[in-house]
């Protein structure tokens, strides 16, 4: 039998760091982490900083800010969507009645 969770070991930041995850999900962290690395290096190379955890600060305004605003664009298309089937619901009771 497979194992509910196993643990991983990365590093950010120069800090070594232990998660437990479904072994499903052991690629999308690993993915996570090299994301991470990347964004960090290029905001090293484009600004001054005094140590990692000030880069590694940047790196998560940054994804946090990017994931606030594609959750805003889903509800609105959640609302659109919802509106979309409410009008054809409209429609079709007026056009029932006035058959």
């Amino acid at each position: 039998m497979e194992p509910t969770t196993i643990t991983i070991q990365f590093t950010i930041a120069d800090r070594p760091y232990r998660l437990s995850v479904k072994p499903e999900e052991k690629g999308t962290f690993e993915d996570a982490v090299r994301h991470i690395e990347v964004q960090m290096k290029r905001y090293a190379d484009s600004f001054a900083f005094q140590d990692k955890q000030d880069l590694l600060a940047m790196v998560a305004l940054q994804y946090v800010s990017e994931s606030l605003a594609q959750k805003k664009v889903e509800t609105q298309q959640n609302i659109e969507t919802l509106l979309a089937g409410q009008l054809l619901t409209i429609e079709k009771t007026l056009d029932e009645a006035l058959e």
